[in-house]
C-alpha cells in the first residue's frame, strides 16, 4: 500500500470499499486493527519509524492509532535501535529588541531549521524546560496581570515529531523560579517562590506514562532559584537561595528515588548564571567568576577550574549549549567580535578551546540538547 496516498487522501475521501483494497481511516482506528494490513505490528511500526522526518505530521493525521504511536516512547526506542535518532539543539532566543522570545531550533552543524509554533496559553517568565522522551516539556512560571505575579500550575508539551503543542496535567504546586530535571524517565520540580510568592520546600514528580504528578518528601528547607540535574540515578540540587542560609547557598540537597530521602553536601557553586550536564559532569559559570568553568565531578563531589580564553570572546556573560559533544558558550553581549566559543572535553590537552560559528538568531535565554 502505497504511503503519499494514506497522506494525501483527505479524509473524507477513505470511503471506497474493501474490495478496492482501499485502507479507511475508520479501520485503522479500530482497536483490533492492524497498524499495517498485512504486516506484524512491531514489523510495521518499524516500517513507519523509517519514514523520512518530515512526513511525521502528516502521518499523523492519518489515523489515531498512527499518532498515538508517533507519539509515544516506543517510536523514539523504535527510531533509536534504527539508528536514525538525530541530535537538536533548542535555544529560546530574545529577539532583537528585547521585546519578544521564540524558540528556534538548530541542527547537529548548527544549521537554524526551523522555528516552533507558539506556545499556548499566555507569555511567561521564570518556568521550567525539560526534554523527556523526545518532547520538550514547559512548565509552571509566572504571568504578570495587570502588574501582578501570578503564579502557574501549567504544563506544556511541544512534539518534535508531529510539530505540535499539547497540554499536560497541572501540577499540584503552582510555582516559578525552581528547580527542575529529568532522572531515570522521571521529571522532579523542587523548591521556588509559590503563588502568594512564598518560599517553597516542596518537590513534585511526574510520571509521563500516567501524566500524573505526584508530590514527594520536600526539602528540609525552603529554596529558591536553584538549578537541578541528574547523575548516577539520583537528582543534585543546587545554587541559588535558602531559608537557612544568610545569602547564597553553597549546600548541594541530593535526592535518592530508590530510598525517597535527601542527603546534602556543602561543596556547591553559588550565583551560577550558566550550567550544563556533558559526559555525566557538570558545567558552571558563577556570576563572580565568569571568566572560568567550574566542572562538576559526581563521583568524588569534587570541583575542577578551567580558564575560559580571551581569544575569539570577550564578553563577560555566557549561556550555555550542548551539541555533538561540545560544550557552547553563547555570549550575552552582542558585539561583532564575540564569537561563539566551543569546548571539547575529549579533545587533545591545549585543543580544547575553539571558536565556532554556532549561534542562535539572538539573545540566547536558555537551550537545551534532544535526540529524536
Amino acid at each position: 500500500m502505497c504511503f503519499t496516498n494514506l497522506v494525501n487522501q483527505d479524509k473524507t475521501t477513505h470511503t471506497r470499499s474493501k474490495s478496492n483494497h482501499c485502507l479507511t481511516i475508520e479501520a485503522l482506528d479500530k482497536d483490533d486493527s492492524p497498524i499495517l494490513p498485512g504486516l506484524p505490528d512491531d514489523v510495521a511500526k518499524y516500517c513507519l519509524a523509517l519514514v523520512p522526518r518530515s512526513n511525521f505530521p502528516a502521518m499523523g493525521g492519518v489515523s489515531k492509532k498512527w499518532r498515538l504511536f508517533i507519539r509515544s516512547k516506543e517510536f523514539v526506542m523504535v527510531r533509536k535501535l534504527a539508528g536514525l535518532l538525530e541530535e537538536w539543539l533548542y535555544c529560546l532566543t530574545l529577539d532583537s529588541e528585547g521585546r519578544e522570545s521564540h524558540w528556534e531550533v538548530m541542527d547537529s552543524l548548527g544549521r537554524k531549521c526551523r522555528s516552533l509554533p507558539p506556545m499556548p496559553g499566555p507569555a511567561k517568565a521564570s518556568f521550567g524546560v525539560v526534554v523527556l522522551n523526545g518532547k520538550l516539556l514547559i512548565m509552571a512560571g509566572y504571568s504578570a496581570i495587570e502588574g501582578t505575579v501570578v503564579a502557574s500550575d501549567e504544563v506544556y508539551q511541544y512534539d518534535s515529531y508531529l510539530n505540535s503543542w499539547s497540554r499536560l496535567s497541572n501540577m499540584n504546586v503552582a510555582r516559578y523560579d525552581f528547580a527542575c530535571a529529568e532522572v531515570d524517565g522521571l521529571v522532579y520540580i523542587v523548591g521556588g517562590y509559590g503563588v502568594n510568592g512564598d518560599n517553597l520546600s516542596s518537590v513534585e514528580m511526574y510520571d509521563p506514562d500516567t501524566d500524573k504528578w505526584t508530590l514527594i518528601e520536600s526539602l528540609r528547607r525552603p529554596r529558591w532559584g536553584c538549578f537541578a540535574c541528574g547523575f548516577e540515578d539520583k537528582l543534585y540540587v543546587m545554587g541559588g537561595r535558602s531559608s537557612f542560609t544568610i545569602g547564597n547557598s553553597k549546600f548541594v540537597d541530593i535526592y535518592n528515588p530508590e530510598k525517597h530521602s535527601w542527603c546534602e553536601i556543602k561543596n556547591g557553586c553559588v550565583m551560577v548564571t550558566a550550567h550544563a550536564v556533558l559526559e555525566k559532569k557538570l558545567f558552571c559559570i558563577e556570576w563572580k567568576n565568569q571568566r572560568k568553568l567550574a566542572i562538576f565531578s559526581p563521583e568524588n563531589n569534587s570541583w575542577t577550574m578551567v580558564p575560559v580564553p580571551l581569544t575569539g570572546s570577550s564578553s563577560v556573560g555566557f549561556r550555555f549549549g550542548i551539541l555533538d559533544g561540545k560544550l557552547l558558550l553563547f555570549p550575552v553581549e552582542k558585539e561583532p567580535t564575540n564569537q561563539t566559543l566551543s569546548y571539547d572535553p575529549n579533545a587533545a590537552s591545549g585543543s580544547e578551546w575553539q571558536t565556532s560559528d554556532i549561534r542562535p538568531s539572538g539573545l540566547c535565554l536558555c537551550s537545551v540538547t534532544m535526540k529524536a
